[in-house]
């Protein structure tokens, strides 16, 4: 108490510091509600824009934005944004972080990523689908985290795989929550034959009783269905 009384009669008797110090209270709630607003946002925008490729327009997340309305308002896909700016999870955007809005010449097509060794646990739909896939192309998946099967469409776009809703010969099926007998995480299997009505073989782990055995169930392109390749 002795040490708060004497800031006090000293401040008392130098009235000049009491003001200063009130200055200098005001002018940090001034800048505060300065950046914090979107004048301070677009000034930060306008730093961050060399972040950004040439030609390219550098947008300031804002509170409360999404990367699919960031998206609609620069009439893109949320897909596109992700791949282009490398956001892992397109879910996760944080007010201040600056997305490079691809201009002309900008979000040229890049090389898909490889991975480098399976990662998934053993015996999970996961696991079989980046192991069968390695055996017959050599290249494993990317993607390893927030991968359960039903995301893996979203990370092919992200790591600039092809993704199609036709089928093709080795690809990667990936079937969407409860499509197809899949359960709520979703499905991956691989593709080993196409059938003339338009139906694969695929090739499956950790599907029907016995997790640990490879199966071969046919499904059929659809609606939650889609082909995932290098």
């Amino acid at each position: 108490m002795q040490v708060y009384q004497r800031i006090w009669r000293y401040l008392q008797q130098h009235r000049l510091v009491s003001i200063l110090l009130g200055h200098v209270c005001v002018l940090l709630v001034l800048a505060t509600l300065f950046f914090g607003s979107g004048l301070g946002s677009n000034i930060l925008g306008v730093f961050a824009q060399s972040h950004c490729a040439g030609g390219d327009e550098a947008y300031t997340v804002e509170q409360g934005n999404t990367l699919s309305g960031i998206a609609a308002r620069y009439h893109t896909s949320w897909q596109k944004l992700a791949s282009y700016n490398h956001i892992a999870n397109p879910d996760m955007i944080y007010a201040g972080e600056t997305v490079c809005i691809p201009g002309k010449g900008g979000g040229t097509a890049q090389p898909p990523a490889r991975g480098t060794a399976n990662y998934f646990p053993y015996p999970q739909c996961t696991w079989w689908a980046d192991q069968r896939y390695h055996e017959l192309h050599g290249i494993y998946v990317p993607w390893l985290n927030q991968a359960d099967a039903w995301e893996w469409t979203n990370r092919a776009h992200q790591f600039h795989w092809k993704v199609s809703s036709q089928p093709s010969w080795g690809a990667i099926i990936n079937l969407q929550p409860w499509v197809q007998g899949a359960y709520g995480l979703g499905h991956v299997a691989v593709v080993e034959r196409v059938l003339s009505n338009g139906h694969v073989i695929a090739s499956n782990l950790n599907w029907g009783t016995n997790p640990y055995q490879v199966k071969y169930v046919e499904f059929a392109p659809g609606q939650g269905v889609t082909f995932i390749s290098y």
